[in-house]
């Protein structure tokens, strides 16, 4: 594909507007910037002022018998809204009036409308109210943008597009694409992520790639005449085009591109109509400033020294109580880190619990790992001494009280700036983790400094880690998670905090490269900045080294957003783009805690197993059961379907009823209905037969527990709970999972007497979901991430490529 883009021309643009001390377009430089970045149709048009007079011969290039009147000035951004969009007969005497009239009405009703938005309120402006502010907004209308009347093929809903760029904080410059008007922040917020609105990161993505994105949209599927009596509007090339054109245009005007003398912090065009063939664009704006210089990521090669320490301090122990410093104290004696190697920083103690201690910071030799567990208040003074003396290589920060209220926010920037001051030295100066972070749990480092007592969340420390990492910005979010894990703690339970250095960013980037993890689990409030950008190529690197990386982005809701602003720090940002950016890269973006939990527990049991498809085959003892697996079919909104089985398949099933009777009341079928009658060899036998089953991709089944048959029942007075025979399912299961190649998902809604069965089996690494559609719906989810990733791992085309 070759693009038709004039970047000096673009620039030129921006230069003139800057000379005249504006940093945003008018709509008529708009359209002048659109025709250099390569846009098919930008429609006639010509600016009337105000002390010009129009005559005939200016209407003269204008085709047919209508205008468009549009109010020019550089504060209205949403014209309709205020007067300011008016379609005319094509006659100078009527376009006069009403360019007047327009004038008039939009600085009523803009004035207005900043007296009941004050927060909407420009700078220049501000203090102004009443007749004075009228006058104000007056001033400033440059006049009445006459563009040509371009009729669209259709008036139904999806025959306007959106395509916009945004800087943003977090991930860089983004695009945008979906269905255009007045409504679209309505269609992105009523219809499900991404069927309306699409973004991705202009840094990470090609248009090819972002199209294949687009492509799953409702404004796609009409763009391509795929709604029923609908003809297509455009050809895929012409999308493509435009979002290549867009893609190259942001990266070109990207404070990350060092030779950009400009800088588009927005570019939209909504909407482009679609008139005989061509994208027209009928409205844009464009805000753009002089470059700046974005803060550099910092280097993570000492993340090593924090989760594999060879030598740890601690200060803020106390020698006389339980504090957050002694338990921290307990936690790292408890993981098995030698004491011979652990140095605690007490004025009065000499040793504390075997641990030796020293009178002060000057004293201590440097460490790898410092954790500080005092006061706020001390830790400026503190944070001097540790990186001007180089006493740490990596050092956690435990307080809180920095950053997350105003009166803390002082405090907070000192820090941050001792921090910077320190990577400036030679040697980089140490990382650090939090503040106002729970600490971290490295199993491979035998290290455990979360200040929470082992009464409160007890470790399976007799048991070995599992290969998922826990990345999270909530402490408590990450305590109760790794109670929830199946099978074992996860091999590290790294909690952010406030993010003063250390980001989720560094710590996915850094993982994507551990042996030791195959899924990523993530928690995230808010991303420091273009940390998400970071994230996102972190996320792109893991999956490509073979991992899976599962996210849960919190503040989707106004309220959710409302309530992150006190907690950790954090900046909620735009969700909608936080996830579809996340998503684009390889990550999978869940929308509840409880799909969080379910998709990470379902991830690292089927992590090696083969996705092949989503052909499923269900199997249970109880009628409704099997009703519940056919109807989640379409519930999951997934795409899972039944398997058609094997004659070999159902000849072996058709033995097993022979063998235990059952042949009169029982049909060999999908979901397959075991009746409560079918003893646990039937059902040991059926569960082999369809996992042999080339047709079958995975087998979703309940464990059973409603058959009388069945020799695993509840048993108060049992040591575990339940008693079992030795072909039961709770014996038979785990080795049957184990060697499969691929998904055997289990559920048991039997109910409360029934739980001691379950956490059987997740002791045994196989989770254990309450319901049918609630097993169906996370594999459906996973299954179609799997096969997306591999998708991903297969692309030929690098990121910074068109195709």
């Amino acid at each position: 594909m070759q693009l038709y883009i004039d970047f000096k021309e673009m620039a030129r643009v921006f230069a003139t507007a800057g000379a005249q001390g504006r940093n945003q377009l008018f709509e008529h430089e708009t359209y002048a910037l659109l025709s250099a970045l390569g846009s098919e149709s930008v429609p006639e048009y010509v600016l009337l002022n105000r002390t010009q007079r129009l005559t005939a011969d200016a209407l003269a290039p204008f085709l047919g018998d209508k205008v468009v009147l549009k109010v020019a000035s550089p504060d209205v951004v949403h014209k309709s809204d205020v007067g300011g969009v008016k379609v005319v007969p094509k006659m100078a005497g009527k376009v006069r009036s009403n360019a007047r009239r327009m004038v008039d009405t939009v600085t009523d009703q803009y004035a207005a409308h900043l007296e009941s938005h004050p927060d909407q309120m420009p700078d220049h402006f501000k203090g102004l109210e009443g007749e004075d502010l009228k006058r104000a907004v007056n001033k400033r209308i440059q006049g009445v943008l006459i563009t040509q009347f371009m009729p669209p093929d259709s008036d139904a809903l999806g025959n306007e597009l959106l395509v916009s760029l945004r800087w943003t904080r977090e991930f860089g410059m983004v695009i945008t694409a979906g269905l255009g008007g007045r409504d679209t922040e309505l269609y992105a917020a009523r219809f499900r992520p991404g069927a309306a609105v699409v973004s991705a990161s202009t840094a990470h993505v090609s248009a090819r790639e972002f199209f294949t994105l687009f492509k799953q949209t409702i404004a796609y599927e009409k763009c391509a005449g795929l709604t029923r009596g609908n003809e297509r509007l455009v050809s895929d090339e012409q999308l493509l085009e435009c979002f290549g054109a867009f893609i190259a245009v942001g990266n070109h005007f990207s404070p990350l591109n060092p030779e950009a003398a400009y800088v588009i912090e927005e570019l939209e065009v909504n909407p482009f109509a679609f008139v005989d063939y061509e994208m027209v664009p009928l409205d844009g704006l464009c805000r753009f400033s002089r470059p700046f210089t974005p803060e550099s990521a910092r280097g993570i090669e000492r993340i090593s020294h924090l989760l594999h320490p060879e030598s740890f301090a601690v200060i803020g122990v106390s020698a006389t109580k339980q504090n957050f410093g002694r338990h921290i104290l307990n936690n790292v004696l408890k993981a098995g880190f030698d004491p011979e190697r652990m140095t605690i920083i007490s004025p009065s103690a000499q040793t504390i619990d075997g641990v030796a201690c020293v009178p002060s910071l000057e004293e201590m030799e440097t460490v790898d790992l410092l954790v500080v567990a005092v006061g706020a208040a001390q830790v400026p003074d503190l944070l001097n001494e540790i990186i001007d003396r180089k006493k740490a290589r990596s050092v956690i920060l435990i307080p809180g009280g920095m950053g997350e209220t105003e009166a803390s926010r002082e405090r907070a920037e000192q820090v941050i700036e001792k921090i910077k001051q320190g990577h400036g030295q030679d040697g980089d100066g140490p990382v650090f983790l939090g503040g106002n972070c729970l600490g971290m749990i490295s199993r491979p480092g035998k290290m455990d400094t979360f200040f929470v007592p082992e009464a409160i969340s007890p470790k399976r420390r007799e048991m070995p880690p599992v290969n998922l990492a826990l990345v999270s910005q909530s402490g408590a979010f990450a305590l109760v998670r790794m109670t929830d894990m199946v099978a074992g703690d996860p091999a590290y339970n790294i909690t952010v905090g406030n993010q003063m250095d250390l980001t989720i960013g560094d710590f996915i980037t850094y993982l994507a490269d551990d042996d030791q993890v195959g899924i990523i689990a993530v928690y995230v409030e808010g991303f420091k900045d273009l940390d998400g950008l970071h994230a996102c190529r972190g996320i792109r690197r893991a999956v490509e080294n073979g991992k899976e990386v599962i996210v849960y982005k919190s503040g989707r809701t106004p309220e959710g957003k409302t309530a992150l602003s006190g907690h950790t720090a954090s900046v909620a940002g735009d969700y909608m783009v936080c996830t579809s950016c996340l998503g684009q890269a390889g990550a999978l973006v869940t929308e509840s805690h409880d799909e969080f939990d379910g998709l990470v527990n379902l991830a690292r049991y089927l992590h090696g197993k083969e996705i092949h498809g989503s052909r499923i085959a269900g199997v249970s003892p109880a009628g409704f059961e099997t009703v519940g697996i056919a109807d989640s079919l379409e519930a999951s909104d997934s795409g899972l379907e039944l398997a058609e089985f094997s004659a070999d398949t159902q000849d072996r099933i058709s033995a097993l009823f022979d063998q235990g009777g059952l042949s009169e009341i029982m049909d060999v079928r999908n979901p397959l209905d075991l009746t409560p009658g079918a003893p646990d060899p039937v059902y040991t036998g059926s569960l082999e037969a369809l996992m042999a089953d080339p047709g079958v991709d995975a087998v979703v089944t309940s464990v059973g527990s409603l058959a009388p048959a069945t020799s695993a029942v509840p048993d108060p007075h049992a040591e575990l709970g339940f008693s079992a025979g030795e072909e039961s399912p709770v014996n038979t299961l785990p080795a049957l999972a184990e060697t499969a190649v691929k998904p055997l998902v289990v559920f048991n809604d039997a109910g409360m007497p029934h739980h001691p069965i379950n956490q059987a089996l997740r002791e045994a690494g196989i989770p254990v979901f309450p319901s049918c559609s609630r097993a169906m719906g996370l594999l459906a989810r996973y299954t179609a991430y799997r096969l997306r990733l591999e998708q991903l791992r297969g692309a030929a085309a690098p990121a910074d490529t068109l195709e």
